[in-house]
């Protein structure tokens, strides 16, 4: 049986040799010729004399550390896919490496390989995986002109909603939405995560201006990694949506956008029948069967440093979800059946 890398070479930057080892024997396993360089100078010596099919590096090592290694490769012109797998805490960095072009970032420790598997596959066969990826790959090409260009924002934002019926993870999912005018009010984003779960958000952008947008558009390329990392994390199978909603304030607060956002994620796991719901300044209502849940709506992201949040977790194979806030009115709807 052809093993799913064989053919493919990835050099591997990485000072940390108990990770690199791990990260070089995962690689070789699925059939990758695997070339190690222990920093940015290192990998820059290799990559004069071949060019792997992709990099993964690590963003602190000495002598050159990833960042450098990134901006000093996107300044060349070399577009080589690269994946970053990265101990940092600060978003800011991982939000300026996304806008030179990398393909996806990980965060250490990386306790789901298949997780590490997905974003390598993603990152050598980008035609097999969703249109996603070329658009957060756009955005974030694009993000110093959007910044001096509202309307522009504005305008991808609205682009970028998803469509209003659609079906995904085994669930069929519709929305209804009210908003004033042709400005940008609610935004929605669905995205399945697997053939299993799926996850929403719904941020209002009306109450910080311009930064509402390009919260917005950050936190559409941001959302479904960030994610991906809550559930890796866990022993069980739910994400820890609070520490989610934690890491989006912080990231907020690191991309210098000031204001307030309001904002609401669900996810919804079509196995277990068990949907999650947390609000940090959103008004809610879930409707399932003949009883309605109230989900008081918290304080909205950059009101302060902490977040402070309310969530609820209900079993059952069909909901609906009543979202309202300054910037209008949105009905988000799903079923298994």
């Amino acid at each position: 049986m052809e093993k799913l890398l064989s053919g493919k070479h990835i050099l591997l930057v990485e000072d940390e040799v108990v990770f690199r080892s791990l990260l070089d024997n995962f690689l070789s396993a699925l059939g990758a010729v695997v070339t190690l360089a222990d920093d940015g100078m290192h990998s820059l010596e290799i990559l004069s004399r071949s060019l792997p099919d992709l990099i993964i590096c690590d963003l602190a090592m000495p002598r050159m550390d990833g960042i450098k290694l990134v901006e000093h490769l996107r300044s060349k012109g070399n577009s080589l896919p690269i994946l970053v797998i990265s101990a940092t805490e600060n978003m800011s960095d991982i939000a300026h490496v996304l806008r030179l072009g990398v393909q996806d970032v990980l965060l250490k420790p990386v306790k789901d390989l298949a997780r590490l598997r997905e974003a390598v596959f993603e990152c050598l066969y980008p035609s097999m995986f969703t249109s996603k990826v070329e658009e957060d790959e756009q955005l974030f090409q694009d993000w110093d002109a959007l910044v001096s260009d509202p309307q522009a924002a504005a305008k991808l934002l609205k682009q970028l909603q998803p469509p209003v019926q659609q079906t995904m993870a085994n669930c069929r999912i519709n929305y209804r939405q009210l908003t004033m005018a042709e400005q940008p009010g609610l935004v929605l984003d669905v995205a399945a995560l697997s053939e299993r779960d799926l996850a929403f958000y719904c941020l209002d952008v009306t109450r910080a201006g311009d930064n509402g947008v390009m919260a917005a558009l950050l936190l559409r390329a941001m959302f479904n990694g960030l994610l991906q990392e809550q559930l890796s994390g866990q022993g069980q199978r739910l994400p820890e949506l609070g520490g989610l909603l934690k890491q989006v304030n912080l990231l907020l607060r690191q991309a210098n956008l000031k204001g307030q956002f309001p904002l609401l994620v669900g996810y919804y796991h079509q196995g277990l029948k068990n949907l999650l719901l947390v609000s940090a300044g959103l008004n809610s209502t879930l409707n399932i069967n003949a009883h309605q849940i109230q989900l008081s709506n918290g304080v909205p992201l950059g009101t302060m440093g902490s977040t402070h949040l309310n969530q609820i977790s209900q079993r059952c194979d069909a909901w609906q979800c009543q979202v309202w806030g300054t910037g209008g009115r949105l009905r988000l709807m799903l079923s298994t059946d």
